[in-house]
């Protein structure tokens, strides 16, 4: 029987939400990896109708998402079905995401599993009893695929380790593939609506409660001739109480809440503001710090979970939330910058590691490790080392 590539899906089912962060890590994988797949793999990728509409050129195979081939289904049909099962469709399945609700339904097919971030764990629960169990069901869910899985990729070594501290690895270790940085968008050529005339500093992101936003406020409180912009969309519970803590702070004209802009907007935003504020504490890579950083823009970050990773030496870290703290160390590092000719294009530098064909190459050689580690005695040609 002669040789062939060997068949690798990859679960681009995220791509029917293109603007959300799944979408966009699904987007630029796949795109990379269509590039570096001729004569090492033939990509199947698995998508929702209508979009496969983002790689026009084509160079893949496609699996339909449809109802039925959700886990939770496949879960209960997959002992029955294996008696009658045809050889499998593909070689290796790519499952991108640790929420997704997709898998094999053949238990033969090795998995690759990328975990993005456990950030449930790390939220500060308004209902102690519901959050246990809201927490104690979500880890079950990625302990089931994590027993199901030949490798398991996280985005950072913060995420890495959080997952062995809470999760049974089976005596497996876990790869890092950071993410990568896409070039930006061209910037709006106006003010955005809502943005106040003058310097201001920004924070962006939903309003979560692990995004920490309420801690800007107090800082605000101690630097009456400052201006602050919080981008990202607030209907939520914790948009509510920032909402109220800027009326009782009597903040109105300092703090603006711009709920969801645009890309376009938020490239104007990264581009004019004098600083970037990120207190969040629950981050599985930050994409954010590295954006500002893009624009050569001050970071000050909090000094948790994966931010010092990701941003290494190059950023300014809140080591505590009490708002005469985080002024000295944005004031001092305001001070840093200005007096350094060279910091903008340093921190440029920086983010200009970070880049999706590495991730690409990176998926490339795990891929290859498995299909090398399970191919030997199927006739299937494992793709070649990659560059």
């Amino acid at each position: 029987m002669p040789d062939r590539l060997p068949r690798i899906a990859i679960d681009l089912e995220k791509l029917r939400h293109i603007n959300c962060g799944l979408g966009r890590f699904s987007l630029h994988l796949a795109g990379e990896l269509l590039r570096l797949a001729p004569d090492r793999f033939r990509p199947v990728f698995f998508l929702a109708k209508g979009t496969e509409r983002h790689f026009p050129a084509g160079g893949f195979d496609q699996l339909t998402v449809t109802p039925w081939k959700k886990e939770s289904l496949r879960r209960l049909v997959r002992p029955l079905a294996r008696p009658f099962l045809p050889p499998p469709e593909v070689d290796l399945w790519h499952s991108t995401n640790q929420m997704s609700k997709y898998l094999p339904l053949d238990a033969r097919v090795p998995l690759v599993l990328t975990i993005h971030d456990l950030n449930f764990l790390h939220e500060s629960p308004h209902d102690e009893h519901g959050w246990l169990r809201r927490t104690a069901r979500k880890l079950a869910d990625v302990q089931q695929k994590i027993d199901r899985s030949t490798a398991i990729v996280a985005d950072s070594r913060f995420v890495a380790d959080d997952v062995a501290a809470h999760l049974d690895l089976r005596g497996r270790t876990i790869d890092v593939v950071p993410l990568g940085l896409s070039a930006p968008v061209v910037a709006a050529t106006e003010r955005p609506p809502g943005v106040p005339g003058g310097d201001f500093l920004l924070s962006l992101g939903n309003c979560l409660a692990h995004k920490n936003f309420h801690t800007l406020l107090g800082l605000m409180e101690r630097l009456p001739n400052r201006r602050l912009v919080i981008a990202g969309k607030n209907a939520t519970p914790y948009g509510e109480f920032l909402r109220s803590e800027i009326a009782r702070l009597r903040l109105q004209g300092r703090v603006s809440m711009l709920g969801e802009v645009s890309d376009a907007d938020r490239q104007w935003l990264y581009e004019h503001c004098e600083a970037f504020l990120f207190p969040s504490l629950a981050e599985g890579f930050g994409f954010p710090v590295l954006e500002a950083m893009q624009c050569g823009k001050p970071v000050f970050m909090a000094r948790k979970t994966c931010l010092p990773e990701v941003a290494g030496n190059h950023g300014f870290y809140f080591d505590s939330f009490e708002p005469a703290a985080m002024m000295e160390v944005l004031e001092a590092g305001l001070r840093s910058c200005r007096a350094d000719a060279g910091f903008a294009d340093r921190v440029r530098a920086h983010a200009a590691t970070y880049s999706w064909q590495a991730t690409a190459r990176g998926y490339v050689a795990i891929y290859e490790r498995v299909l090398r580690e399970i191919l030997p005695k199927t006739g299937i040609s494992p793709p070649p080392p990659a560059c």
